[in-house]
Order: C-alpha cells, then sequence, then structure tokens
C-alpha cells in the first residue's frame, strides 16, 4: 500500500527536520539531460523531498543505457523524460514532475527554466553542456547552475569532487576524465558524480553555498 502524501512527509521531515524539508518541498530544480547523471540527480532529489522537478532530454532509452542510468529493461524506446517520470513514480509519489521532451536551444532554455531555482547540468554532450552552461550564466544570472565535468573510465572516486567556480556556479567531478576507445562511463562512477551534483543542489537549498 502506498503511503499518504502527509505520512510521507512526516516521515521526510523526521530525516531533515521540519525547517529544511520545507525548503526542500517548497523547491523547484530542473535537470537537463536525462541519462547517467541526469537519472540519478532526479532520484535522489525525488528521495529528499524536493518539492518540483523539471525534467528535459529528448532522447528515448536504449539497451546502452542500462549499465549506468535509472531504467528498466522493458523501457527501451519509451522517451526518457516519460521512464524517468514513471520510475519516479515508483519512488515519490507525490513528487511534481514537468517534462519537455525536446533539445534544448539558445532560444527554449530561458522559458523552459524560468521557473527553476536551480539548473543542473547533466548532458554528456560538450556541446549541449557549453550551450545550458553559457545561456545560463549570460542571461539568468539570478539562478544555480551546477554542473558536471569528469567522470569516465575506472580512475579513483576519491578525485571526484564538487568546486565552487563563482557565486552561482559549482563544477562537480575530476575536471579531467574523458570518455576513450578503451574505457566509457562506468556506472558506480557517474553515479558519484551525480551524487555530489544532487548533494550540491541540497545544501544550496539550506543556505550553505559552500563547495
Amino acid at each position: 500500500m502506498i503511503p499518504t502524501e502527509e505520512a510521507m512527509y512526516r516521515a521526510l521531515e523526521e530525516r531533515h527536520g521540519k525547517e529544511l524539508q520545507k525548503r526542500f518541498a517548497s523547491a523547484s530544480v530542473a535537470v537537463c539531460g536525462l541519462g547517467g547523471l541526469g537519472s540519478h540527480i532526479a532520484f535522489a532529489l525525488a528521495r529528499a523531498g524536493i518539492g518540483r522537478l523539471i525534467l528535459i532530454d529528448f532522447d528515448k532509452v536504449e539497451i546502452t543505457n542500462l549499465n549506468r542510468q535509472q531504467y528498466k529493461a522493458d523501457q527501451i524506446g519509451l522517451d526518457k523524460t516519460e521512464a524517468l517520470k514513471r520510475n519516479l513514480k515508483e519512488i515519490a509519489p507525490y513528487v511534481q514532475t514537468e517534462t519537455f521532451c525536446e533539445k534544448l536551444t539558445e532560444k527554449n532554455i530561458p522559458e523552459l527554466l524560468k521557473e527553476a531555482d536551480i539548473v543542473c547540468e547533466a548532458f554528456d554532450d560538450p556541446e549541449s553542456k557549453a550551450l545550458l552552461t553559457d545561456t545560463v550564466l549570460s542571461l539568468m544570472k539570478e539562478k544555480y547552475l551546477v554542473a558536471a565535468s569528469g567522470m569516465a573510465g575506472l580512475e579513483s572516486g576519491n578525485i571526484i569532487c564538487t568546486r565552487k567556480i563563482t557565486d552561482h556556479f559549482y563544477l562537480c567531478g575530476d575536471g579531467v576524465s574523458e570518455v576513450t576507445d578503451g574505457m566509457g562511463l562506468v556506472s558506480a562512477r557517474v553515479m558519484l558524480c551525480a551524487a555530489h551534483q544532487a548533494h550540491m543542489v541540497l545544501r544550496i537549498l539550506a543556505g550553505r553555498y559552500d563547495a
């Protein structure tokens, strides 16, 4: 039996405290890119009781996603936005989710992200990363941006960290590891970086702005 919304909220209050949970519940966070980073970020934030998640991606679930992303084998072929929304409802049935199955452009970014308090950059494509980062930092300076760089391969997980670049810009990862022909994205290391991003979002909402 699924617990009531009130029961689940009170359980989160017991874990986080009333004031902090109130902040989480009133927050709106955009996750741009719903792959290895974004799907794990969304799961962590939903479990924490973030009130509203704006989920953006234009891809469909593929078999090669299953090694590191929060999707199921029977969801292959579905839009990632729809599949992730379903999966989030299983663990956090009362989270508000708004989905956009489209590619971000310089023109649509301000409109799609206008209601987000914090933006998570979770793309695996360098051009998309640069476009989102540049647009948010130049046109949406009031928003917090939590981005990622460097999480591929089997290097030590201990070198993944969170750095504060500017007052509103944080960067998670080791800053150097890239996908190569011999080594791609390994699930555990990608999850570590995603956890750093999700945790930084929660720290910002808690008013703790140091990295």
